[in-house]
C-alpha cells in the first residue's frame, strides 16, 4: 500500500474515532443534565420513569449501549479496513436508532432534544462516512 493510500486510511480512522469521541461526550453531558433535571431525578428516585421500571437488566442494557461508542473511539483506530467499516456502520445504526427511540419515551425536555439532534446527526454521519469509505488501492508495482 502506498504511503498516500495508507495516509488516506489513517485519516479516515482518525476522523471516525474523533466523531465517536464527540458523540460520546454529548451522550455523557446529556445524561449529566438529565440528573440535574429535578422532574426526571424525582422519577429516577422512585425507580420508574415514564412507565419504564429501572431494573438491573435495564441498567445493563444502558451500559451496553454506552459501551458501543466508547469502544468505537478505540476500535475505529485499531481495526482493519473491512471490519472497521462494518463496525462503524453497525454501531452507528444502533446508536442512531437508540437515541431516536429515546425521543418517543415521555415528553423529552428541550435540552435532551437538542443533544439528541446532535447525536443523531453525528451517528448518521458516521454511518454515511463508513458506508462511502472505499479501501485505498495498493500501489501498482
Amino acid at each position: 500500500m502506498s504511503s498516500e493510500a495508507h495516509g488516506g486510511m489513517e485519516n479516515m480512522k482518525i476522523k471516525l474515532s474523533m466523531l465517536w469521541l464527540f458523540v460520546t461526550l454529548n451522550y455523557i453531558y446529556a445524561d449529566i443534565l438529565t440528573l440535574m433535571d429535578s422532574s426526571v431525578l424525582n422519577k429516577l428516585l422512585t425507580g420508574q420513569v415514564d412507565g419504564m421500571q429501572i431494573t438491573d437488566d435495564f441498567l445493563l442494557i444502558g451500559a451496553i449501549l454506552m459501551e458501543i461508542p466508547i469502544a468505537m473511539v478505540v476500535l475505529s483506530r485499531l481495526l482493519a479496513y473491512r471490519t472497521n467499516r462494518w463496525a462503524n456502520i453497525v454501531a452507528g445504526v444502533i446508536k442512531t436508532a437508540a437515541v431516536a427511540g429515546s425521543l418517543t419515551v415521555g415528553e423529552p425536555a428541550l435540552y435532551y432534544s437538542f443533544f439528541a439532534a446532535i447525536e443523531i446527526a453525528c451517528t448518521a454521519y458516521i454511518v454515511w462516512l463508513a458506508w462511502n469509505w472505499r479501501q485505498p488501492e495498493p500501489e501498482a508495482q
